[in-house]
């Protein structure tokens, strides 16, 4: 498949990246600044990298893609709406080019609460997003945009994130989200988006994702 990732030098990005080379795919890259790629991404092995700030650019590289992936996201608990704003450009791009499915990292309490929730989880729930409202607020606001969107959206909602490995077992709940979800690597985040591409049950939902 021909694939363009945003935010490809974050850390879900760079996962999504290799996974979709070794996969065999092709693989544009949109990142901030193109000079700051780290070692740990084989430029050599992607069809293209392109500079975030350049609109020409950035329809062009979703314009024809079978997929555009986004690893975009806050770093740190003050968002300044960034996840909205850089969702809401590659929105602009995508619907200007005709271009289609787009999977994006959201997380889980943005999402429903899970059925059978046990009070434990529900109150560490309430902590958690009391403690990161601005991020989870941002979050919010990005999906309200997918939702006004003409893409065939996917918002991929993974608990805690780490550092571990790909082990491709992970519980996964189309339009709702897994009882007591604690964690999930990268790893496994961008192995779940890049899984999703072809799901037809997975568009215009959330996905809960988590082991």
């Amino acid at each position: 498949m021909r694939l363009t990732v945003f935010g490809a030098t974050g850390g879900v990005g760079q996962e999504i990246v290799g996974q979709a080379l070794a996969a065999g795919h092709e693989v544009t890259a949109v990142v901030r600044d193109p000079a700051k790629l780290p070692a740990s991404l084989d430029a050599g092995a992607l069809y293209g990298v392109v500079a975030l700030d350049d609109p020409a650019a950035v329809r062009a590289a979703v314009a024809g893609r079978d997929a555009v992936l986004s690893g975009l996201g806050a770093r740190g608990r003050r968002p300044d709406g960034i996840a909205e704003r850089l969702t809401g450009r590659i929105v602009e791009a995508m619907e200007a080019e005709g271009a289609r499915r787009l999977l994006v990292v959201s997380a889980a309490p943005v999402g429903p609460v899970p059925a059978g929730e046990p009070v434990a989880d529900r109150l560490a729930r309430k902590a958690v997003r009391a403690a990161l409202a601005e991020v989870y607020a941002d979050l919010t606001r990005m999906e309200a945009v997918l939702a006004r969107s003409a893409t065939d959206w996917t918002s991929v909602r993974p608990p805690r994130l780490t550092d571990g490995p790909c082990t491709g077992v992970y519980r996964k709940v189309v339009g709702g989200a897994p009882c007591s979800s604690r964690t999930l690597s990268r790893a496994d985040v961008a192995h779940a988006m890049l899984g999703l591409i072809d799901d037809v049950a997975a568009v215009k939902q959330g996905v809960g994702v988590a082991y």
